[in-house]
């Protein structure tokens, strides 16, 4: 136990791991996500203006149980980073959009895509208004919730020492125990709307069900995590609408991620995708909380679960979880804005 605790054991490389992340790397949790006791570090991106500090590592094995862990630290005030770091530009394929909350008081989110599990966290420097920390933590190989607890105190604790050393200070949330790959749901696990009681529970009054999506899959409230989301489900199991709020860091992230270009006084251009989209002001950041929906694509058929996109269904039901996301957050003026 106290091996896997990464307390005792060879640490591999001691040197590279003090080093990494331009020393930042907060090695308790590293054991835990790559399932080893041995590993070393690699630095990644030197000369790289739009990362703060970046770094690999590795466990020693080959085959199935290789596994590393990447790091990248950034300010929210530098480049928006590529959309395959992000993955903003996957909210209206299915639930490839997907994330779930941290908890335990952390401004971050768990993701999956593929192989790859990614924690971010956004701290915000309280001492430095609309400036924040952000981590990305990317897990390559087996996870189970072990590992992912793992690359939650890694990614979490590495941001908050980055954050520390750099004159940030910042609302840290409590040390990462019980992350879990459940924690991001799948369309088989949906309920019906009358029971949601999370991210979704705001659009129970709604006429979802005669809109074809008579069920949700969705995630706890948490009014510290930078993105939230609920999808509204068919009663065949397909996601067929998906709506995400946004805030602070991840906002403006998600405004200038490939595909989400904002047109002054308008939502994002989005070709021929169907949407709704609002905004609210709140009081972490000067950056405006963003609420959108989308009517979702199935890539597993080719087609839209839900066949006809109704207008007024989705600026009613977009309308009401962005009021209930504002009251939770103490965010006003929300805005329902004009497709472009």
């Amino acid at each position: 136990m106290l091996y896997s605790a990464g307390i005792f054991g060879d640490k591999g490389d001691a040197g590279s791991l003090n080093r990494a992340c331009d020393g930042t790397l907060a090695q308790g949790g590293i054991s835990a996500a790559l399932h080893s006791s041995h590993f070393s570090a690699d630095e990644e991106g030197e000369g790289d203006s739009d990362y703060l500090a970046s770094c690999r590592i590795r466990n020693p094995e080959s085959g199935p149980q290789a596994s590393s862990l990447e790091l990248k630290l950034r300010w929210s005030t530098t480049k928006t980073p590529s959309a395959m770091l992000t993955w903003y530009n996957a909210d209206y394929d299915g639930v490839r959009g997907q994330a779930a909350p941290l908890g335990d008081g952390w401004s971050g989110v768990v993701r999956h895509e593929g192989g790859t599990y990614q924690v971010m966290a956004a701290l915000d420097c309280v001492n430095q208004k609309n400036k924040a920390l952000v981590a990305y933590g990317d897990l390559l190989g087996t996870a189970n919730d072990t590992t992912l607890t793992g690359l939650g105190r890694v990614t979490t604790e590495t941001a908050r020492k980055a954050a520390e050393k750099h004159g940030c200070q910042v609302k840290a949330g409590r040390r990462l125990t019980d992350l879990s790959t459940a924690r991001l749901g799948a369309p088989g696990a949906a309920k019906p709307l009358p029971q949601a009681e999370g991210s979704c529970a705001a659009l129970r009054g709604t006429d979802a069900e005669r809109n074809g999506t008579p069920e949700v899959m969705e995630y706890p409230a948490d009014p510290d995590a930078p993105q939230t989301n609920c999808f509204l489900v068919t009663k065949a199991k397909k996601p067929g609408y998906g709506l995400y709020a946004y805030y602070g860091a991840a906002a403006k992230d998600f405004l200038t991620s490939e595909g989400n270009q904002l047109r002054e006084g308008y939502g994002p251009t989005h070709g021929d995708r169907d949407y709704a989209w609002a905004t609210a002001t709140c009081p972490q950041s000067d950056q405006r909380a963003v609420f959108v929906l989308y009517r979702l694509y199935d890539g597993d058929t080719d087609t839209y679960p839900v066949p006809h996109f109704s207008d007024s269904f989705a600026h009613d039901a977009l309308q009401l979880f962005a009021e209930h996301e504002a009251k939770q957050r103490g965010c006003t003026d929300v805005r329902m804005t004009p497709r472009a």
